[in-house]
């Protein structure tokens, strides 16, 4: 075992993403979702405008978030293509308010390297890629401006269409992936301890492939390096609940839960304040954090 490889198999795990450290063997990490787009599949374009979406963000903060994840183009295929200039003008604005009004944590959700790297110079810390570092360009703009970067399993990526995704067993392909796809990125100049991964849950996947990724998430946390997972208010979620969407956070808190327990490190989420409070108490009967008011009745 490398010096660099602690009992609990976590690469790294003390690590500091901008201006906050983490200890991911004691510790989960929540990052909000905001997405200045007209289509994103839970908001519907609420935080589209500028305004609204710095205002999410900063609550999003004062609810307990440590982490803020800004998008400017949905994953759907069901969307019109933007121009990267388009999608710089959608995210640099907001990371640049929002750099200025906290230290917490900043990713911006592209795959474009033009994007990432104009994110990158208006205060973000983390590139989370949902096409695992696929466009050519966006691993060495993360290993020249020292971003942190995520990792994503999908199969077609943004803006792709996938017809009835299908997989022989959908959790060794989405590792097998997710291996190959980390030693690009090391081999691009990417550093270990910047390396996060995410199985893609409902990415170009049915409800039974995330279920069985949720199932069996730590053969993916197995690999090795501090796993997200976005699991919000998902239709794995709705369709195996029957719920519609504004419906699902309980499901959401349940899966979060599950996925913590095993061994996942961050969650990417809608619903902030609930999602703290899950994961507050989760990590208190593991033992990793003191009740925050105890009193003892000693009578």
């Amino acid at each position: 075992m490398s010096a660099d490889m602690p009992a609990s198999g976590i690469i790294a795990p003390v690590r500091r993403l901008g201006r906050r450290e983490f200890d991911f063997e004691r510790q989960v990490a929540i990052m909000a979702i905001v997405n200045r787009t007209p289509n994103s599949f839970h908001d519907r374009g609420r935080t589209f405008a500028l305004d609204q979406a710095v205002a999410a963000a900063t609550k999003a903060v004062d609810e307990g978030a440590d982490w803020v994840d800004i998008g400017g183009f949905a994953f759907s295929a069901a969307q019109a293509p933007i121009s990267a200039a388009e999608e710089i003008d959608r995210v640099v604005p907001v990371i640049a308010e929002v750099r200025a009004a906290t230290d917490a944590v900043i990713s911006v959700d592209t795959h474009r390297p033009e994007v990432a790297e104009a994110a990158v110079a208006a205060g973000a810390d983390v590139i989370n890629d949902t096409n695992g570092l696929r466009e050519p360009g966006i691993a060495e703009v993360a290993a020249a401006t020292g971003a942190a970067v995520v990792v994503t399993h999908s199969l077609g990526g943004p803006g792709r269409r996938v017809l009835r995704p299908s997989y022989g067993d959908v959790v060794t392909e989405v590792a097998g992936f997710l291996r190959e796809r980390v030693e690009y990125a090391l081999k691009a100049g990417i550093a270990p301890e910047k390396i996060i991964i995410d199985p893609g849950h409902d990415l170009n996947k049915n409800t039974f492939h995330s279920l069985e990724l949720t199932r069996r998430l730590e053969e993916i946390t197995a690999i090795g390096y501090p796993t997200l997972v976005a699991l919000s208010n998902k239709d794995f979620i709705g369709e195996t609940l029957d719920r519609p969407q504004g419906e699902r956070k309980e499901g959401t808190i349940a899966a979060n839960v599950i996925a913590v327990l095993k061994g996942a490190r961050i969650l990417r989420v809608h619903d902030v304040a609930a999602t703290v409070a899950s994961v507050r108490m989760t990590e208190a009967v593991l033992g990793w954090r003191a009740p925050l008011a105890p009193r003892h009745n000693l009578a």
